[in-house]
C-alpha cells in the first residue's frame, strides 16, 4: 500500500477535507515522508509542481491527496457526463497504474468519487463498461491505451483540472512521448488545469516537457539514496558466472528468504530462471513484459499474499510497485543503469522496516559497480561466498514448464 516515513510533518498541519483525512488515519498514516510535506505544501494551494522522487517515497500519495481535496472542495455544478474525468493519472507501465488506482480506492473510501483504471493487455470492453457504469472523477491510464479510448471517442479530456503525470522518465525511455503528447493536448490548456509531474530524473528532454506542460511550476526534490542505504542493508558476491545459479538456490534454501524478490536483465533470463527454480523445487513466479497481463496479475497477488516465496523479474516490477514485507532484493545480474538498483532495492526496507539486498558481480559485469556506488554515494561490501553457499544444488525434482525448452539429445557425438 501506501508509503509511511515517521517524519515531523503530520497530515493534521494541513486542511484536508474530512473524508480524505478519515481516510488516511484509517490507513494508518499520521506524518508526512519529505516528498509528501514538501509537495502538499505547494499542490494544496492550486500550484503546478515537478518532483524528483523515486518510488518508495511515498510520491503517489502525495499527489493522490492533492487531486482527491481538490475534487472534495469543488464538487461539479450542474449535470455530468459519462466518460468525462475530472482527474487524470498518467503512468508507464500496467503495474505501476493498478497500484495506484488501488491506492486511490483506498484513499477515496470514503468519499463519493468514482476511480477507474485504462491499462492496455486487459478487456477493453471491460474497462468500456466500467466507464460507462457512471460518472467518473479519476482515471489512471497507460499512454497507449487511453489513447486507444481517446481514438474511439469513448472518453473525453476536456474537464481535466488535474493532470498527473507519474515516471516521466520512464515513459520517456518506453518511447511513449509521442502517445503522452497527444494525450496533454486533449486536455484544457496549462493555465486552466493543476499539472503535477514526478521523475526520478530530469535529463534535459523532460525538463523541457515539464516547461511545456507545466504552469510555473515549483521543483520538489527529495534524496532518495539516502534513504535507501538507511533503510536497507546491501552487499554484493563477487562470484563467477558458473556458480552464480547455486549461489542463488543456497541463499533461497537459508532462513529468513520469506519473500524474495530476484531481478534479472532479460526476459528470457527471468523465465530460465523461474523455470529452475520451480524444477528444483521453489515455489516461485515469474513477471516480465512477455507474460500475458491477467497471469501476471495473478502471479503478482499470490506473492503479495505469500503463497509463492520468490518473484523472478525484469525492471517491470522495479518501479512503483508496493509489494508488504519483502524480505531479500537479489540482483541475479547487476542493472546496467544506477538508477534502476535504487529502484530494485526500494523494494525491500519499507514502511520503517529493514530490507537486504543482495548483489551477484561476476566477471562480466563488475564494471557496473563504480556507477552505482557513485549514485550511492558509498562503497558497496564486496564479499566472497562461504564454500557452502556454492555447494551444486540438488538435481532437478520436475519437469521444464518451458515450450521452448530444446530436448537434450540422447546420443550426441564429439
Amino acid at each position: 500500500m501506501l508509503d509511511q516515513a515517521g517524519q515531523q510533518t503530520s497530515f493534521d498541519e494541513f486542511a484536508l477535507r474530512e473524508p480524505l483525512r478519515d481516510a488516511i488515519r484509517a490507513l494508518g498514516f499520521t506524518h508526512c515522508t519529505p516528498i509528501q510535506a514538501q509537495s502538499l505544501r505547494h499542490t494544496l494551494q492550486g500550484h503546478d509542481v515537478t518532483g524528483k522522487a523515486q518510488t518508495g517515497t511515498g510520491k503517489t500519495a502525495a499527489f493522490l491527496i492533492t487531486i482527491i481535496n481538490d475534487l472534495l472542495g469543488n464538487p461539479p455544478e450542474g449535470e455530468r457526463f459519462l466518460a468525462e474525468p475530472r482527474a487524470l493519472v498518467i503512468a508507464p507501465t500496467r503495474e505501476l497504474a493498478g497500484q495506484i488506482a488501488a491506492d486511490a480506492e483506498a484513499l477515496t473510501r470514503f468519499c463519493d468519487l468514482r476511480v477507474v483504471t485504462l491499462v492496455g493487455g486487459e478487456d477493453y470492453q471491460k474497462q468500456h463498461r466500467a466507464l460507462d457504469a457512471g460518472p467518473v472523477d479519476i482515471v489512471v491510464a497507460t499512454p497507449g491505451r487511453l489513447i486507444d479510448f481517446l481514438r474511439n471517442d469513448n472518453l473525453y479530456l476536456g474537464l481535466i483540472e488535474l493532470l498527473v503525470l507519474d515516471e516521466a522518465d520512464r515513459m520517456l525511455d518506453m518511447g511513449f512521448i509521442p502517445q503522452v503528447r497527444q494525450i496533454v493536448s486533449r486536455a484544457p490548456h496549462k493555465d486552466c488545469r493543476q499539472t503535477l509531474l514526478y521523475s526520478a530524473t530530469f535529463p534535459p528532454a523532460i525538463t523541457e516537457l515539464a516547461s511545456r506542460w507545466a504552469l510555473d511550476p515549483v521543483m520538489v526534490e527529495v534524496d532518495p539514496e539516502n534513504i535507501a542505504a538507511e533503510a536497507v542493508e546491501q552487499m554484493v558476491y563477487l562470484v563467477t558466472t558458473a556458480d552464480k545459479y547455486n549461489l542463488l538456490y543456497n541463499l533461497l534454501s537459508e532462513p529468513g528468504k520469506d519473500k524474495v524478490l530476484v531481478f534479472s536483465n532479460r526476459r528470457d533470463q527471468v523465465r530460465k530462471l523461474a523455470d529452475n527454480l520451480q524444477r528444483n523445487g521453489v515455489n516461485c513466479g515469474a513477471l516480465s513484459g512477455e507474460i500475458p497481463q491477467h497471469k501476471r496479475s495473478r502471479t503478482l497477488a499470490r506473492f503479495k499474499s505469500g503463497e509463492i516465496q520468490v518473484l523472478v523479474a525484469t525492471d517491470v516490477a522495479g518501479r512503483g510497485l508496493h509489494i508488504e514485507e519483502v524480505t531479500h532484493v537479489i540482483n541475479y545480474t547487476l542493472p546496467e543503469e544506477p538508477d534502476d538498483y535504487v529502484h530494485r532495492i526500494g523494494r525491500t526496507g519499507r514502511a520503517g522496516k529493514v530490507g537486504t539486498s543482495i548483489s551477484f558481480a561476476c566477471e562480466e559485469d563488475s564494471f557496473l559497480l563504480p556507477p552505482i556506488e557513485e549514485k550511492l554515494g558509498a562503497k558497496l561490501d564486496c564479499i566472497h561466498p562461504d564454500e557452502p553457499q556454492l555447494a551444486p544444488a540438488p538435481p532437478f525434482q520436475h519437469p521444464s514448464k518451458l515450450k521452448d525448452s530444446p530436448r537434450r539429445p540422447r546420443n550426441r557425438r564429439r
